[in-house]
C-alpha cells in the first residue's frame, strides 16, 4: 500500500469512531446512552473537520446517521439485531467501492485520493500498483464482511464487537504489512536493475528510472540510438531479432538500436551498441534526425544516425539472429507484410519517404 492509499484510509477510519464509542458505552450504561454518545462524537468530528480543514466530512455523517437509524430501530423494536447489522452494511459499501475501483475502468478510490490530496498525480505504473493493492483489500474485507454478518446472527455480543471493530484494524494492518513487504522487495530489485535516463523532448535529463519501469506503460520518455548502415550500392543492413525477444521477436529491424544508459553520452552509447549488436567498431556516423516514438509499452526519444562504414560488420552475440543488406525495393515491398518491426517501418518512411 503506497502513501496515497494509506493517507486515504486514515481519512476514512475516523468514521468508525462513533461505532466504537457506542460499543463501549453500551456495555457500561446501555443502548440509549451509547446512541447519545455516538451522536455527540459524530457531530464533534464533523465540526472539528470543518474548523480545521474547511470541508464537510460526509463519511462521518453517513456512518453516524446509519448508526442512529439502526440503533433507533433496535430501541423501538427491542431487538438489537438491527444495530448489529450496521458494521456489515458499511463494509458492504466499502467492498463495492473497492471492487469497482480494482476491477473496472473507473478507479473511485483513486479519484477520492485526488480529491483529498490536491495535486496528487499517478502515472500508469503507479495506478496499476494501486489496483493490485485494492484487489487484495477487496478480498480481505469481503471475507471480513461475511464474518461480521455471521457474528451478527450466530455469535455472542463480545465476539461480534471484536469482529466488527478490532478485527477490522488487525486485518488492515495485515494487508498493509503484506503490501509494504512486497513493495520493498520490488524496490530492492529495481535498485539492482539497469538505470535509464528520463528526458524531455529536447533530450534534457530529468532523472532516471529502472529499465522495466520505462517499459511497463509508464510513458517515461527515455533516449535510444539507432544506426542505419548502408553499403556502396545504397542497400541497408537490417538485423533479425531473436525469437526470445519480448518485443517484436523474429522481425527485421534497424541495423543497430539500443538504449542510452544513465550517465552515458550519445557517442559512447552508439559505439557500444554497434559493437554489441553487429560487431562494428571503426566507423564514422552522422546524426540525421531525432523524433519521439510511442508504443503500448514505452515512449522513446530516438537519435537516428547513418554510416557507410559497413566493412567491419561481424555478428558475434546472441542479440542478433542474423543480418543482411536489403535494397530499397525489397524494403518498400516488405512494409506492411509483418516482416519488419513497426518502429523500423515508421522510421524508414519518415527518413527516406518510401
Amino acid at each position: 500500500m503506497n502513501q496515497q492509499q494509506l493517507k486515504l484510509v486514515k481519512q476514512l477510519l475516523p468514521g468508525f469512531i462513533p461505532l466504537f464509542a457506542f460499543i463501549l458505552i453500551d456495555e457500561l450504561w446501555g443502548t440509549q446512552a451509547g446512541l447519545v454518545a455516538a451522536l455527540v462524537i459524530g457531530v464533534a468530528e464533523l465540526l472539528w473537520v470543518w474548523v480545521k480543514e474547511k470541508r464537510f466530512e460526509r463519511f462521518v455523517l453517513f456512518d453516524t446517521l446509519l448508526l442512529l437509524a439502526l440503533g433507533g430501530v433496535s430501541l423501538v423494536l427491542h431487538n438489537e439485531i438491527f444495530f448489529k447489522l450496521k458494521p456489515g452494511l458499511v463494509q458492504l459499501i466499502l467492498c463495492a467501492i473497492l471492487a469497482f475501483s480494482a476491477y473496472s475502468q473507473v478507479n473511485i478510490v483513486g479519484m477520492m485520493s485526488q480529491r483529498y490530496m490536491k495535486g496528487m498525480k499517478m502515472d500508469d505504473g503507479q495506478a496499476q500498483q494501486m489496483r493490485q493493492s485494492l484487489k487484495l483489500m477487496f478480498w480481505v474485507f469481503l471475507a471480513h464482511t461475511a464474518l461480521v454478518f455471521y457474528a451478527t446472527f450466530f455469535m455472542s455480543d463480545a465476539a461480534w464487537a471484536f469482529i466488527s471493530g478490532g478485527l477490522f484494524y488487525i486485518l488492515f494492518g495485515v494487508v498493509f504489512l503484506i503490501t509494504f513487504r512486497k513493495q520493498k522487495r520490488q524496490h530492492k530489485a529495481l535498485e539492482l536493475e539497469e538505470q535509464l535516463p528520463v528526458v524531455d523532448e529536447t533530450g534534457k535529463v530529468l532523472g532516471r528510472a529502472p529499465r522495466s519501469v520505462c517499459h511497463n506503460g509508464s510513458r517515461l520518455l527515455h533516449p535510444v540510438v539507432h544506426l542505419h548502415v548502408f553499403n556502396a550500392k545504397g542497400a541497408m543492413y537490417l538485423q533479425k531479432r531473436p525469437m526470445n525477444k519480448l518485443v517484436q521477436p523474429g522481425k527485421w529491424d534497424t541495423s543497430v538500436g539500443g538504449h542510452i544508459a544513465f550517465g552515458e553520452d550519445l557517442e559512447t552509447s552508439l559505439k557500444r551498441e554497434a559493437w554489441e549488436e553487429i560487431g562494428l567498431q571503426q566507423f564514422s556516423a552522422k546524426l540525421l534526425k531525432t523524433y519521439v516514438w510511442e508504443s503500448e509499452i514505452e515512449r522513446e526519444l530516438v537519435y537516428v544516425f547513418t554510416t557507410t562504414d559497413y566493412q567491419g560488420i561481424r555478428l558475434h552475440s546472441d542479440e542478433v539472429q542474423e543480418g543482411k543488406f536489403w535494397t530499397p525495393r525489397q524494403i518498400a515491398s516488405s512494409i506492411g507484410q509483418g516482416l519488419l518491426t513497426p518502429n523500423f517501418e515508421y522510421e524508414y518512411q519518415l527518413l527516406f519517404g518510401q
